[in-house]
């Protein structure tokens, strides 16, 4: 009776404090959003610092997401051929797949692919300038670090995001088909038919809109973590492995959310 209220009520404290840190964390998130995308909206912009991000954010992010694409779709095949053979049904292997890849592997592996290496990139540039006070220099200097440093690199992220996604479409359906054609017999214009048949607008719409929500979701963790980093080198690791682990986390949940509404009615 005497001990069991205090432990109670010490569990209660930790947990409202839990609560109350991550409505603050999410609120300053949110702020930061904003201030963001209000400043991509007006001038004076730049867009020299834009191309520069598109090129970093997508060109060179290709390699690797085509070839986890290729290999993806290659053993997506694969599986589907083994599980299918289960109950007679191999011949759906260019279906599933291309539907497979569309709807949920070509977007989510893309984005977590580009998070590793965007994001992580992103929070250590911006925090070694905010340790190093770089990013107070520009203040000093009458220059907008929302608008210069923030602004180009999520509207570069929003826009490049969904082509990048689109060239790994491409190239994991193409790692099925070169399974399917060359391992498992299938015939490769029967193949080509069957996955043109089956793709609809809806799965390339849906796969377009997750990879620019996830491309904002990258710049912006990469940005905030970066941006409001402190405590010097140690910091910015904190900042870079905190702006990594934040992406997978948004991406995976924004990623189930967007699938429930877009195909939850079946």
């Amino acid at each position: 009776m005497t001990g069991v209220p205090h432990d109670i009520l010490g569990v209660l404290r930790a947990i409202g404090r839990f609560v109350l840190g991550g409505l603050a964390s999410v609120g300053r998130v949110v702020m930061f959003a904003w201030e963001a995308i209000t400043r991509a909206l007006l001038p004076p912009y730049y867009p020299a610092r834009l191309a520069e991000q598109m090129i970093v954010i997508g060109y060179f992010s290709l390699p690797v997401v085509g070839m986890t694409a290729l290999f993806t779709g290659s053993a997506l095949a694969q599986q589907i051929f083994i599980g299918g053979s289960r109950f007679n049904a191999s011949s759906t292997v260019p279906a599933v797949t291309v539907i497979g890849i569309v709807r949920e592997l070509g977007p989510v592996l893309g984005g977590l692919m580009v998070a590793g290496r965007v994001s992580s990139a992103m929070a250590a540039e911006l925090g070694t300038m905010r340790v190093t006070e770089q990013i107070d220099a520009l203040t000093t200097l009458r220059t907008d670090p929302y608008r210069y440093l923030i602004a180009p690199r999520v509207v570069a992220a929003v826009v490049v995001m969904p082509l990048l996604v689109l060239v790994s479409n491409i190239i994991g359906v193409l790692g099925g088909y070169l399974l399917a054609t060359y391992r498992l017999n299938f015939n490769g214009a029967g193949y080509i038919r069957t996955t043109v048949s089956f793709l609809k607008t809806d799965d390339v719409v849906s796969s377009m809109v997750k990879a620019a929500v996830f491309g904002f979701i990258i710049a912006l963790m990469g940005c905030y973590h970066g941006f409001h980093s402190n405590g010097g080198a140690a910091g910015v690791g904190k900042a870079t492995t905190n702006a990594v682990v934040s992406a997978f986390i948004l991406i995976l949940m924004s990623n189930l959310i967007i699938t429930v509404i877009v195909f939850g009615g079946g």
